[in-house]
């Protein structure tokens, strides 16, 4: 399993240094000097709340390591006992939520290629008060910022 304490505080650099840089609808490629990613918004965020934070999902390699990682960001802190289900078309996962992200485990490269092929995917994750909500992300440009990350990182 990744080390979560590395996670968490690259999660809390990410969010407070770059989600900026990414958009409704549109994959984004960041490059640093560390790390690099890309990034995109929902098209749609459905669910019963009042207040929620910044929603996104990233790929992100760190200092040139070949491994990719798929990151979700919730805008809330998720309720660990439940699995994060995502959907991209017909092919189905299973993320662990750990405070206002997830991730999976392993299967990073799956997910990827599940992205490559696939034109929408379903973020479907409950609250740690118990609210479901369903995030509906544009696969459209996946593959071409995928290929950048691919290269120029």
């Amino acid at each position: 399993m990744k080390n979560l304490v590395f996670i968490a505080f690259l999660t809390f650099f990410l969010i407070t240094t770059h989600a900026f840089s990414v958009e409704k609808g549109v994959w984004s490629f960041v490059v640093n000097d560390e790390f690099c990613y890309i990034g995109s918004a929902p098209v749609k965020e459905e669910g019963n709340y009042n207040q929620r934070g910044d929603v996104y999902v990233l790929v992100y390699r760190i200092n040139k390591n070949p491994e990719m990682i798929v990151q979700l960001t919730a805008g809330y802190n998720f309720d660990e006992s439940k699995s994060v289900d995502v959907q991209i078309d017909q092919v189905k996962f299973k993320f662990f939520g750990k405070d206002d992200s997830a991730w999976i485990n392993d299967k990073d490269r799956d997910v990827i290629f599940a992205m490559k092929k696939g034109n929408t995917m379903i973020v479907k994750g409950y609250s740690s008060r118990g609210t479901l909500t369903t995030d509906t992300y544009t696969l459209t440009g996946f593959t071409l910022a995928h290929n950048k990350l691919s290269k120029d990182c």
